[in-house]
């Protein structure tokens, strides 16, 4: 069985597309490489902010579904999203900055062993950065080379997911006897899930928490997270084990910049398996990178109806010339 290679993206759900994009752009730092719609719901906005190129495993994606309301976290959610940064001095940089912001942290703590810094956005949607300064296994992404954060302390992609869930010993036995994860540490209530190369880019951590209310989705809340798969082979040999397995599945979607099989593995909690390419390289240059509204081909007939439906958003960045802020 081909397994699965980590972490692949982490798709989310916003009150404003803007706020989002001027959130992750100048203060994270990270890429916006595809401004695109919803496949699903052509109304939608759909952001893929990322390292410099795109890369599988590196992206954060955004919905903003017109008129959501918003969500409640709890148990059974896929509750924070983790970015790996290269070092334990890049937290402290990170720390200060988002001091210097006013964005909300819990301050520099320890996990598993490994140093994180815990904050949220305008959403109370909940992430976490992660040192990789002792870690081993799949490798980082490139940072932004022009964006406005020093090389050094930049995001280099995906973290570990966290889950909370209500039903465990159900949970880790279809981590680890479907998903072919294993459960490699325990801190409480915590669980430490690791696949493939593992390392920081291929590890879930599960929250065993049957006292919460159950989550509700809407906007500050996570919609799904996908995990990487080598190619449309690959992903075909997953789609036989999830049928195999019982589990109810998409089967094979084509989302153009990858492909695609969605699994909801629990209650409120969507797997998604995908595909390493073709990318997101395709349609624009790597100079202006997701600064047009770009639209896969089943959708571009339709151009005109979507641009009509969807306010304009400025995401031209090339022109800018970001300096570095050293805080």
């Amino acid at each position: 069985m081909n397994g699965i290679k980590g972490m692949h993206h982490v798709t989310a759900i916003t009150s404003s597309a803007e706020k989002n994009y001027e959130f992750f752009t100048y203060v994270l730092g990270m890429r916006l490489v595809k401004k695109t719609v919803n496949q699903d719901d052509i109304k939608t906005y759909h952001l893929f902010f990322a390292d410099d190129e795109g890369n599988a495993g590196t992206d954060m994606t955004f919905f903003d579904f017109p008129g959501i309301p918003k969500g409640s976290h709890g148990t059974n959610e896929i509750f924070k999203t983790s970015f790996r940064v290269p070092s334990d001095e890049a937290l402290e940089y990170w720390e200060k900055r988002f001091d210097r912001l006013e964005v909300k942290h819990k301050g520099i703590k320890e996990q598993f062993g490994t140093k994180t810094l815990s904050f949220v956005d305008f959403d109370d949607q909940n992430y976490q950065l992660i040192s990789d300064e002792k870690n081993e296994g799949v490798a980082a992404g490139t940072p932004w080379q022009n964006g406005p954060i020093p090389l050094e302390y930049a995001i280099t992609g995906l973290g570990p997911i966290f889950v909370r869930i209500a039903e465990f010993d159900y949970f880790k036995e279809m981590m680890e006897k479907v998903l072919l994860f294993k459960e490699i540490d325990q801190e409480g209530s915590f669980h430490l899930f690791e696949v493939g190369e593992g390392g920081n880019g291929a590890q879930v951590i599960v929250e065993y928490n049957p006292v919460l209310p159950m989550a509700r989705q809407g906007y500050g809340t996570v919609h799904h997270s996908a995990f990487r798969v080598e190619d449309r082979a690959v992903l075909d040999e997953w789609i036989e084990r999830m049928n195999g397995f019982g589990f109810r599945t998409s089967g094979y979607v084509n989302r153009h910049f990858f492909g695609s099989l969605y699994v909801n593995v629990a209650p409120q909690i969507l797997f998604e398996f995908a595909t390493d390419g073709p990318g997101f390289m395709g349609d624009e240059p790597y100079e202006t990178l997701g600064e047009k509204l770009s639209l896969p081909p089943m959708l571009e007939p339709k151009r005109e109806q979507i641009e009509q439906m969807v306010r304009p958003i400025d995401t031209v960045r090339s022109t800018i010339g970001f300096k570095k802020e050293y805080n």
